[in-house]
């Protein structure tokens, strides 16, 4: 259903307008994340982004990467993208699916996916991680964000503006709630625990690390062996 409702509506300018509205905490949480990231790469990267939306990581993470290819299934946000592209940017934006990449095995230094998308993505986890791992290279790093617990008040106060503003539907708050919010227009965004991320990686036979970025972010990070 998420796959889908991504598509169908809540892209393009609509998305963007999403984090236009977002209050000073959640812009904070926002740029906690891409800053994270900024802090893991190397001029010589090769980056892929899964969910990438309108670009609005991928071209702050092109500035220290030498090549960032986002993917999103969306064709409004990728249209986006595409268009506010600044002149030069090392980014490149396809409309994709993050179950079925269109990439040659071992490709990528890195896949990131940010801003939940590992839950909003409405997917089972360890087949989009699998996927992700195939196309990332020998000594390479998988990153995967969701909510931190801490961070439910101003997560829940955002989705409530979104909601006035016909973005996404109305919260149904007899199902929202333990760290998921449900709209009454089929949306949901749950979380993911450090369990849970811990278990995928360990039978993906990944060494995993969690680390809470800005109480507001779980990042979980997955080692690539250099030899597989």
């Amino acid at each position: 259903m998420m796959r889908g409702y991504y598509a169908g509506g809540l892209s393009g300018e609509r998305l963007r307008r999403c984090y236009e509205i977002a209050s000073p905490r959640v812009k904070r949480y926002l740029e906690a994340e891409i800053l994270f990231l900024l802090g893991r790469i190397s001029p010589s990267d090769s980056i892929l982004e899964l969910g990438c939306g309108y670009g609005r990581v991928a071209y702050r993470l092109a500035k220290a990467a030498g090549r960032v290819v986002g993917i999103d299934n969306a064709a409004g946000s990728i249209e986006l993208a595409r268009r506010l592209s600044p002149p030069g940017s090392r980014c490149e934006f396809l409309e994709m699916d993050a179950l079925e990449l269109a990439f040659r095995g071992h490709e990528f230094e890195k896949v990131v996916c940010v801003q939940n998308g590992i839950s909003a993505f409405g997917v089972e986890m360890e087949p989009l991680m699998r996927e992700a791992l195939r196309v990332t290279r020998p000594g390479g790093r998988l990153y995967f964000s969701t909510y931190s617990e801490r961070f439910w008040e101003d997560r829940l106060r955002w989705f409530e503006a979104q909601a006035a503003e016909g973005l996404v539907g109305e919260i149904d708050r007899e199902k929202t709630g333990d760290g998921v919010i449900v709209c009454r227009d089929g949306f949901r965004s749950g979380l993911v625990t450090p369990e849970e991320f811990l278990l995928s990686g360990e039978r993906l036979g990944l060494k995993t690390r969690i680390k809470e970025v800005d109480g507001s972010s779980l990042f979980c990070e997955m080692k690539v062996p250099e030899v597989r």
